[in-house]
């Protein structure tokens, strides 16, 4: 989550008049993540979260993640639910930007995960996965690797000058994962998080109560978000892979869904291939974020670290599977 645009007190009253939501009591702006512009928003009839959408967001593909979320409220899938204003309708447009009010999601968001937060997040993606098993939609990974050519493209120096020598890591990476070609692998495929990083996921102590910000959710491999979820969560300061945690998490989601031995055999490729999407939009954000945005880019380099790991002749038994 972030702030990219600003809204104002008349927009926002107009906006407010379109919905049954009672008098507004707070609304502030919320710092965190890097995509959108996000705001808290209270009203004497509950909490909310206000979310217009930026940068990466396509039109289109507005109703697939609104519609994703119904399917999960449904299923009592903890997630924000979408409200709808007085005429049915949950995607509106505010400050020329698209906008949807969502439910608030209580829970807080870990710092630094522990082992048993690891384990709960694991468990918390497969029932997700199960959840939107019968879920019809479809959209394709618009960060998957037919797009990284295209973010890298005139970023070598940009690289270079974060890390001597990095350019040549990275063009090595992007031969590596184009050769392996992990899209084509005949693995489970269906609806994914694709971006449950700790701050998108909300925990109760140890306990996981929920998941945010579904806006990066398509159509992939079910372990591809387990990989993601390995960078994110199994990684000491974006540096040194933590086999407990790692090996928590799949025990997690195993616990309620079954790897096949050919996601565990595709894992490594995920892995690295998820920390090369995360590295190459990192590195877009850290140039291109404007000045003026209530936004802190994040360093592109801790996913320069975990590359390193990646890049060493590992199986699935070294990420705990």
């Amino acid at each position: 989550m972030a702030v990219y645009t600003q809204v104002c007190d008349e927009a926002l009253a107009t906006f407010l008049d379109e919905y049954d939501l009672g008098t507004p009591r707070a609304f502030k702006g919320i710092a965190e993540g890097v995509e959108n512009s996000n705001y808290y928003l209270e009203t004497d009839q509950g909490r909310f979260i206000l979310t217009l959408f930026e940068r990466r967001a396509d039109p289109k593909d507005l109703p697939y993640f609104i519609d994703l979320k119904r399917h999960l409220s449904t299923r009592n899938y903890p997630c924000p639910a979408p409200v709808a204003g007085r005429d049915g309708h949950a995607l509106r447009q505010l400050q020329g930007r698209p906008a949807v009010i969502v439910s608030f999601l209580d829970g807080l968001s870990p710092r630094r995960p522990n082992t048993s937060q690891c384990r709960s997040l694991g468990e918390g993606l497969a029932r997700m996965h199960l959840a939107l098993a019968d879920f019809e939609k479809t959209r394709a990974n618009s960060l998957g690797p037919a797009s990284w050519p295209g973010l890298w493209k005139g970023r070598a120096a940009t690289a270079d000058d974060l890390q001597e020598g990095l350019a040549e890591l990275i063009e090595n990476d992007l031969s590596a994962i184009a050769a392996a070609k992990p899209q084509s692998f005949e693995i489970p495929r269906g609806t994914i998080h694709a971006d449950l990083f700790p701050d998108n996921a909300f925990f109760l102590g140890d306990e996981f109560t929920g998941a945010i910000d579904f806006y990066f959710a398509c159509t992939d491999a079910l372990a591809y978000d387990i990989a993601v979820c390995l960078n994110s969560w199994a990684f000491e300061d974006g540096k040194e892979y933590n086999f407990s945690k790692g090996s928590a998490l799949i025990a997690g989601y195993e616990s309620v869904r079954r790897l096949e031995t050919r996601e565990r055999d595709a894992l490594p490729a995920l892995c690295r291939g998820a920390a090369l999407r995360f590295f190459l939009t990192r590195l877009v954000d850290w140039t291109d974020t404007p000045a003026d945005a209530l936004v802190r880019p994040k360093n592109p380099l801790d996913y320069a670290a975990r590359l390193s790991f990646h890049r060493k002749d590992v199986s699935a038994a070294d990420y705990g599977a």
